[in-house]
């Protein structure tokens, strides 16, 4: 086996989280913060937006399963990195699109990857996903972890977290558990 971390930010850590605990080869995601400036911030602390701090889901995953790359790909998939400190309506600097580099291999991988979408205009407005050094993880208060499979029938599950996860399983059925 080949255990790494990766630590992703795309929006809300909900349905980031449900969506990379579904792929064979990530042995475990947990919601949680990143990117601040205080310590042990809650959620309650990170929603005012004033801590800096990122809603992220940290990966551990084994490398001779599924790579980072792939991750990276996913992750493009799951969210807009287009729009600065938002993902739909959820709006701050807690919602920001960022991939925490681990090593130097994982910020050329990112970088590599932004380069080529840019490349190819896959989307209509630049990239804006920030790369940043990983920093302190504070795992989130246990309700969030496995929020969305909890809680199926909570508003902002039904009607955001729910399909997009539909369409994440319908593009990569093939590497699902």
């Amino acid at each position: 086996m080949n255990t790494q971390v990766a630590t992703f930010a795309g929006g809300c850590f909900w349905c980031i989280e449900a969506a990379f605990n579904q792929l064979t080869g990530v042995l475990s995601a947990t919601s949680g913060y990143m990117g601040g400036h205080t310590t042990n911030p809650s959620y309650r602390d990170i929603c005012t937006g004033q801590t800096g701090h990122a809603e992220v889901v940290q990966l551990q995953f084994d490398a001779s399963i599924i790579s980072y790359r792939q991750l990276l790909e996913i992750l493009f998939f799951l969210h807009d990195p287009t729009t600065l400190n938002r993902q739909g309506n959820d709006v701050g600097t807690q919602y920001r699109s960022a991939v925490f580099v681990h090593d130097e291999q994982q910020q050329a991988e990112v970088q590599q990857l932004i380069a080529e979408l840019t490349q190819q205009q896959v989307y209509p407005a630049a990239i804006v996903t920030s790369i940043e050094a990983v920093a302190t993880f504070y795992p989130a208060e246990q309700y969030h972890q496995g929020y969305a499979a909890q809680n199926p029938n909570q508003p902002y599950c039904q009607f955001l977290v729910l399909p997009k996860l539909a369409k994440f399983r319908q593009q990569f059925a093939a590497i699902l558990k």
